[in-house]
């Protein structure tokens, strides 16, 4: 099984976070990615072969600083596709690794430049991390109770907005230079990426069907029919059902369907209705709401821990997680019929 990227090399400029995510996507699905590090630290970060995000790597240890390092690096650069870095803007030119130089010794070489401010703009040299940058773009205003925002880990800026956006860049570059025989400079900043994840949101705002305020929207928890329940045992379950069938459903099983606090569109009952969810959820165990809701199209799912995820039933029949090396990790994602994705290769020093 040679993957999906078969025959594309990328060479990665070791960093943390979102641009070894992107070449953790790009080399899950059979690119080459050339892993360059500096010496005296592990290739792969802190957790060494352990690092899920390092996955599938060739590594390579370059002291950037030396000449002949930069000559190395540079006659790699010279038969690859991309090359991706998660630097301050300014970092790899000061190495002599700027895309002018880049580009001057492999013209269709596509250059993906992972940082949370961007490449230019007011704070493009400031420091920040996932939390600020989805702050600046808006999205983290819709996270959280009415009280406070809250931020939703560090999936957002980091991953969504920041690793996945640089591996589509990066891939729609070389698309692009396979055409035209011309490279280019990706700007992928997780500020842009937070924005554009939030589009569905913006459309609702603009069309008065999304209120500027946490906890009264439909898909922010203001809903009762959108929202997480506490169960008999302290754990929880997740409701979603948007449609009128499957909120009707819903309320068929949870004994409801003529309670005039459960009519579909009456805003002003949804607090009550959220209190006397609370009461009922906390009546069963989750595993009885479960056995109750979990095989019905009533929008129902339990809320997993972490530890809990990989031993579900449609995980584990799907492969949704893989063990490697007795390390629970996800899967390579999406899934390619035509061409599977090779076998993981946990990562090496």
């Amino acid at each position: 099984m040679a993957g999906a990227l078969d025959g594309i090399t990328v060479i990665e400029l070791a960093g943390i976070g979102p641009a070894p995510f992107a070449g953790m996507m790009l080399a899950d699905h059979g690119a080459r990615v050339i892993r360059v590090a500096r010496p005296g630290a592990s290739p792969f970060g802190d957790f060494g072969a352990r690092d899920v995000l390092n996955r599938n790597r060739d590594p390579l240890t370059l002291d950037l600083k030396q000449p002949e390092a930069v000559e190395r690096l540079l006659a790699l650069v010279e038969t690859a596709d991309a090359l991706i870095e998660g630097n301050r803007p300014g970092v790899i030119e000061r190495l002599g690794l700027g895309p002018d130089v880049l580009l001057a010794r492999n013209p269709r070489l596509v250059i993906g430049r992972m940082t949370g401010w961007g490449q230019e703009g007011p704070k493009a040299q400031h420091a920040g991390h996932d939390i600020n940058y989805i702050a600046l773009s808006g999205a983290l205003h819709t996270f959280g109770p009415v009280e406070r925002p809250m931020a939703p880990v560090n999936l957002v800026g980091d991953f969504g907005g920041g690793g996945m956006l640089l591996a589509f860049g990066v891939l729609a570059g070389i698309l692009s230079a396979r055409t035209t025989g011309k490279g280019q400079v990706i700007d992928a900043a997780m500020v842009d990426g937070a924005a554009l994840l939030s589009a569905m949101t913006y459309t609702m705002l603009g069309n008065g069907m999304w209120q500027d305020r946490r906890g009264v929207n439909v898909l922010d928890g203001g809903a009762p029919y959108y929202d997480t329940y506490e169960t008999a045992d302290g754990k929880f379950v997740a409701l979603g059902p948007l449609e009128p069938q499957f909120y009707a459903l819903l309320l068929e099983r949870l004994g409801l369907s003529d309670d005039p606090d459960f009519v579909r569109g009456g805003r002003a009952a949804w607090p009550r209705a959220k209190a006397r969810l609370r009461e009922i959820f906390r009546a069963k165990t989750r595993d009885e709401w479960c056995a109750l809701l979990e095989d019905t199209d009533s929008c129902f799912a339990p809320v997993l821990s972490l530890a809990e995820a990989p031993l579900h039933a449609h995980n584990r029949e799907r492969g949704t997680f893989i063990e490697i090396d007795g390390l629970i990790q996800p899967a390579p994602a999406p899934r390619f019929l035509g061409t599977p994705a090779p076998p993981v290769r946990p990562s090496e020093r």
